[in-house]
């Protein structure tokens, strides 16, 4: 029996304090985007690349649909009767 007090006696100096709810949340969100990131990249060998071209890609859908619907042609159709 003497020999478990010692044991009990260091077990509070290796309690491992845990962080605030607010602190371990940041973290645990970090961590998911980080592995988000992993994913979305995985196989890429340059991943700025890839993001200037979808950037790039967006912006000329963008404009598209802007000069679409500013054209007010209806879609270029004409109708004739006659």
């Amino acid at each position: 029996m003497g020999m478990c007090l010692p044991c009990l006696g260091g077990a509070a100096d290796d309690v491992v304090v845990t962080p605030d709810p607010e602190t371990r949340r940041r973290q645990l969100a970090d961590a998911a985007e980080k592995r988000q990131k992993e994913t979305t990249y995985r196989g890429v060998k340059n991943p700025e690349a890839v993001e200037r071209k979808r950037k790039k890609q967006e912006e000329v859908e963008k404009q598209a649909m802007t000069t679409s619907v500013s054209g007010g042609g209806g879609g270029g159709l004409k109708w004739q009767v006659g």
